[in-house]
This record gives structure tokens, C-alpha cells and sequence, in this order.
């Protein structure tokens, strides 16, 4: 299979005149998963933001298989973005929204999730929060992009929905390049195949958790 490689470089973000995001310089290709962890207002949500061009930046250049996709309308096709709201539209169904996101035979299979099958016929409005959150995860997963984004994918989840979503993501990691990041670091390191640390607007590549106590990302408490 193809692989296919995404860079982004050049990043840089200032809110109230202090710059969260800084000369930040990404690549992953798929087949792996890389886990982005940092402390809250560290920056996470704004990367991914800006990764698949839904927030502008300066000077940023984002280039799959080594063309040019500044362009934010190049990206859609190519990168999926899993944000931290509802993007579902409440009045669908579940089923209704399975038919509309994921291609016919993909739909065959999704819509046999153990989870998903009894609430098939429910309106969106009348779903749980984690309901709601493992539906958005799996029609981001299952669709067709080359790159997710996945932000707190493991939020409101309930710890065998994470387990499954877990394999999920492991799974289409075969085909695709999966960036996720969660507080829950422990599920996010058990997945990926490589970490970084957002922190003081700069990323760090980390090799476990004694990088994450040095750079003050964890407590030796976190050992025991």
C-alpha cells in the first residue's frame, strides 16, 4: 500500500500577545498514529485547527506527498478533524446520518456496531453526550480522508466504548495517518507509535514517561 506522508511547518500563533504556537514543524505519515499531549490552553486544539485549515495562520505551509495544500479548500478531501463540538445536525437520525457520512458498504458494517445498533432509529437530540461523542469518532474514522485529527476522542466515553474506539483507531491506522490528542495520556499512549509534548509553543518528541515528568508534563506520582 502507498504511503502517503503530510508535513506542516512554519506555524505560528499568537493570542493576546503571547505566541502558543511557534515555528512548529509536523510530519506523520499513514500507518502511524502520533499522540499530541500538553497541558490545557498549551495549544493542542489550535494545531489541529490549523492543520486542516479551519483557522488561518501566518506563513504556515502544509504539503501532502510534497504538493502544496495552503489552499484550505485542497484539504477537505485529504484531512478529517474531529473538533470537540457537536457537528451533527440534532433534527437526523442516527441511521440517516450513517447513510449521508460513510460510503454504502462501509454503512453496512457501521451501522452492525453492538453500541450503535439500538439507537439506530433515534433522533440525534436524544443521545447521550458519550453517545454522541463514540458516533462523531466513527464517522470521522470511517471516512475516506488520508489524515484525522482527532481532538478528546476518549471524552464522555465510557471505558469499553474507549476500548473499541481504541481498536478503531489502531485499525484504520493501516491506511491512514492518525494525529490524536486526549487528556486521558495513558489511552493515547497505548495507541500511538509516537508522542510529542505541545509545550511553551514548541513540540517536543517524547520516549515515554519519564521525558513527560522532565518536561513537567507529569509528576513522579504518575510512576507509582
Amino acid at each position: 500500500m502507498k504511503k502517503h506522508i503530510l508535513e506542516i511547518s512554519g506555524i505560528q500563533k499568537k493570542f493576546k500577545n503571547r505566541f502558543i504556537l511557534s515555528d512548529i514543524y509536523l510530519k506523520i505519515e499513514t500507518g502511524n498514529i502520533v499522540g499530541l499531549l500538553g497541558h490545557n490552553g498549551s495549544g493542542k486544539s489550535t494545531l489541529l485547527k490549523i492543520a486542516c485549515g479551519n483557522l488561518a495562520a501566518l506563513d504556515k505551509s502544509i504539503f501532502i506527498d510534497g504538493i502544496s495544500k495552503n489552499n484550505s479548500s485542497d484539504l477537505v478531501n485529504e484531512i478529517s478533524y474531529l473538533c470537540q463540538d457537536q457537528f451533527v445536525p440534532n433534527h437526523l437520525s442516527v441511521v440517516r446520518t450513517i447513510m449521508l457520512s460513510v460510503d454504502k458498504q462501509k454503512a453496512i458494517l457501521f451501522c452492525e456496531d453492538g453500541f450503535l445498533k439500538p439507537l439506530l432509529k433515534e433522533k440525534i437530540k436524544n443521545l447521550s453526550f458519550g453517545e454522541l461523542r463514540y458516533l462523531q469518532v466513527k464517522l470521522i474514522l470511517f471516512n475516506t480522508s488520508k489524515f484525522v485529527l482527532l481532538d478528546e476522542p476518549f471524552s464522555g466515553l465510557s471505558p469499553k466504548m474507549i476500548e473499541i474506539i481504541s481498536q478503531l483507531i489502531k485499525e484504520n491506522s493501516e491506511e491512514k495517518g492518525i494525529i490524536i490528542t486526549d487528556h486521558q495520556y495513558e489511552n493515547v499512549m497505548k495507541i500511538s507509535t509516537g508522542l510529542l509534548l505541545l509545550k511553551e509553543g514548541k513540540l517536543h518528541k517524547i520516549n515515554g514517561k519519564d521525558e513527560l515528568i522532565q518536561k513537567g508534563y507529569l509528576t513522579s506520582s504518575s510512576l507509582q
